[in-house]
């Protein structure tokens, strides 16, 4: 059986993005395993999205917005007691954007720490089945810094290395989920680093930002990373504006990213490019040589570039009419 799906599993939440002029914001979808599997359905990848929201108005246009993208959310859990998180977006002086932390957040457990496990056990013997048509498992590290939705998220990884899914794992460092968490909030840098180096472990592939890198590994060669990691995991290095350094099949090197003075918001680009960059390696049943590995991170560039020319996260992203009609014009 061809194995066709991707299941991603993490937060999804709300970024509430303020303007230039730091003066007022703008509510959009977001949550990086949310953006994914969006990003995949508009590249006519079949993705399952498994996490937690709340039972309120945001949670509501979730729903809706899944299930107009068709992903399958029949693991979706929405909660009465805990609100969807929502992360401030604010800018620095040069306009740059930056998380600074929660909306209603005293006293508060946010719906994506809340992902209960004992649903998935109760709903077992259907999400075999998914996971034995499902390529890749897609996740990142902000859920572990619940004990809750940790606890979950290892057993779906478990479940998905059980039936012989790849792991895809996107760090995606962000201390402000465990500096303002009832979980995790007294708990050391160290130890936050080390729960997080220890989860990297289970990766096939991993992606990861420069300063990220530098932060767990102390380098940014994507050889030595994935050396130091149980799996020997192809590592993708994404570095901002400057070109992105990989080692996959064994093979290393670096491809240029696509610049642009159009850009207006960068808020989900990586996660753009990580779902395009998927969209590309499931086509595939064997090792990819040199000339296959640009062409897709080439691919998932443009992804990420077409999501950083308007505001919102998974509102921008392209499908294939948008990103041919990009290759065809002088946008740039």
């Amino acid at each position: 059986m061809k194995r066709t799906k991707v299941v991603c599993v993490g937060e999804a939440l709300i970024d509430r993005i303020k303007n230039k002029t730091n003066e007022d914001f703008t509510d959009f979808l977001g949550g990086a395993p949310a953006n994914v599997a969006c990003g995949l359905k508009k590249l006519r990848i079949d993705s399952v999205f498994i996490g937690s929201i709340g039972d309120d108005e945001y949670g509501k246009k979730f729903v809706n917005y899944f299930k107009k993208l068709d992903v399958n959310i029949n693991y979706l859990q929405l909660v009465n007691n805990s609100p969807t998180r929502i992360v401030r977006v604010d800018r620095n002086n040069s306009g740059d954007r930056f998380f600074s932390g929660f909306d209603e957040i005293f006293g508060k457990v946010f719906a994506d720490e809340s992902l209960d496990n004992s649903f998935f056990e109760k709903n077992l013997q259907s999400l075999e089945k998914i996971f034995l048509e499902t390529k890749y498992f897609v996740t990142g590290t902000n859920l572990l810094s619940s004990s809750i939705s940790k606890q979950s998220v290892y057993f779906l990884l478990n479940l998905a290395i059980k039936f012989g899914v790849k792991i895809i794992i996107d760090l995606n460092w962000r201390q402000v989920f465990w500096d303002y968490s009832t979980f995790s909030n007294k708990i050391s840098k160290e130890d936050r680093i080390k729960t997080i180096k220890d989860f990297l472990n289970f990766a096939n592939i991993l992606k990861l930002a420069e300063e990220e890198a530098i932060l767990f590994f102390e380098n940014a060669n994507p050889i030595e990373i994935s050396s130091k990691l149980k799996n020997s995991p192809d590592i993708i290095i994404t570095d901002g504006e400057n070109p992105i350094s990989w080692f996959i099949n064994g093979l290393s090197g670096s491809s240029a990213v696509i610049n642009s003075d159009k850009i207006v918001d960068t808020t989900g680009a990586g996660d753009s490019f990580l779902a395009g960059l998927i969209s590309k390696l499931i086509l595939f049943d064997r090792s990819l040589n040199e000339y296959e590995i640009k062409t897709c991170i080439d691919f998932a560039t443009i992804c990420g570039l077409l999501t950083c020319l308007g505001e919102g996260a998974i509102e921008q992203q392209p499908d294939h009419k948008i990103i041919k009609e990009f290759l065809g014009s002088s946008i740039l």
